[in-house]
């Protein structure tokens, strides 16, 4: 039996997002030792994390378009130098301008090389199983929250700030570089994907799918979705230190909800094949807003090992869904590009959560008003969500073919 090349790109997929996106998270488990450390305020800090997913946006969007055109193995293999490269200069930043353009700029435009692309290149790489391939490239975000998280805690831990974020940049150049190599473009016609591209609707270009009401309803629910976990998750770890959890506990808090989205992400993904992406999209939605309220009433270490399990499984469980709509709304052949602007829509959300919450907290000294407006943002997104129509609604619009076509 021969074996399917796709399988190695999903493997490539979870690699690169899990070591790439990890590296960026891991700012979340820096933010308290670098306030301590450098005396900068946690809303200075956490504006890197805002320049970063405004970068990862702005770079997804025209990472996927130049892997449209070049392939992503440039595109991933650029941005892994790239990423390697802004954690290792911005661990000597001495003022909090520099750190902010080093780690916010540099490091948010290269982890936009990653996901999107991933994700288009695997959805063309499959014609059955398709769901369930993109969930597990998804899988790799999760996956790095998992892993770097506690190592960056040990390693802050043990060898201090700076150090932990040179290893970290020296880890992306082991890891991504070597593995981006293994990227392999689509078959031109993988078996099967003549009958699937039938069924799959409208393959529209850029321009095309930026014009249709479904783009603006796909990404507003997008943004929506991010607006509401982008805070939580970040400040996860300071709130639960606020509340009394030792640091390196904290900090498994975050590995467990890494975890717990992990597993979100390959249940929603395999339940979306057999009930559609809308309905298990809007179920995810709800749990993501009531798993953000029960912040609000907890205080103990097995508390927040709850909450997190919920509120990964919910966060985890939507991510994936949003590619597959876009699959099957615009088709695969710009899917790079206009996933990458479904994405850049979702990266601002998660850009202004992070700052919106250090401010908060530097406001009024806790993070309740952030939980709040999470929770009313989080069932916006449910709202918009049930405003969805079917794929073939798209397809009306079409010109039809000529007859003798």
């Amino acid at each position: 039996m021969k074996f399917f090349y796709g399988w190695v790109i999903v493997g490539v997929g979870i690699v690169v997002t899990c070591v790439g996106f990890g590296a960026m998270a891991s700012l979340s488990v820096f933010l308290q030792p670098m306030a301590q450390a450098m005396g900068w305020s946690r809303t200075g800090i956490a504006t890197a994390a805002l320049l970063n997913f405004l970068c990862m946006g702005a770079g997804a969007f025209a990472w996927g378009a130049l892997s449209d055109r070049f392939g992503t193995r440039a595109v991933v293999l650029t941005g892994g130098l790239l990423l390697g490269l802004g954690l290792v200069t911005a661990s000597r930043a001495t003022t909090l301008g520099e750190f902010q353009l080093l780690f916010g700029v540099i490091v948010g435009v290269a982890s936009g090389s990653f996901y999107a692309p991933m994700t288009a290149t695997t959805a063309r790489w499959f014609a059955r199983h398709r769901s369930l391939a993109v969930a597990l490239v998804s899988a790799g975000l999760s996956v790095g929250s998992t892993v770097m998280a506690p190592l960056a805690g040990w390693l802050i831990s043990s060898y201090g700030w700076r150090t932990a974020m040179l290893v970290i940049g020296d880890l992306v150049w082991l890891v991504i570089v070597p593995t981006a190599l293994l990227v392999r473009n689509a078959p031109v016609a993988p078996p099967g994907a003549v009958a699937a591209a039938a069924a799959a609707g409208p393959d529209l270009t850029v321009a095309q799918a930026l014009r249709t009401p479904q783009f603006a309803a796909i990404a507003l629910t997008y943004f929506a979705c991010c607006a509401t976990h982008a805070g939580p998750i970040f400040h996860m770890v300071t709130h639960a230190i606020d509340q009394g959890i030792p640091a390196m506990a904290a900090a498994t808090v975050l590995s467990v909800a890494g975890l717990a989205s992990l597993s979100g992400k390959i249940v929603c993904g395999l339940v979306a094949d057999r009930v559609g992406a809308k309905r298990v999209l809007v179920a995810g939605l709800a749990l993501q807003a009531v798993a953000v309220s029960l912040y609000l009433v907890t205080r103990e270490l097995a508390g927040f090992y709850g909450v997190a399990l919920v509120f990964g499984f919910a966060y985890g469980g939507v991510m994936p869904l949003y590619a597959i709509l876009v699959r099957e709304y615009f088709g695969e052949r710009t899917m790079g590009a206009t996933f990458g602007a479904v994405a850049l829509t979702s990266t601002l959300a998660m850009a202004l959560g992070p700052v919106a919450g250090g401010w908060l907290y530097d406001a009024f000294g806790s993070y309740f008003w952030m939980f709040v407006g999470s929770v009313g943002i989080g069932l916006g997104a449910v709202a918009i969500a049930f405003t969805f129509r079917p794929p073939q609604a798209l397809r009306a619009p079409l010109p039809a073919r000529p007859a003798s076509a």
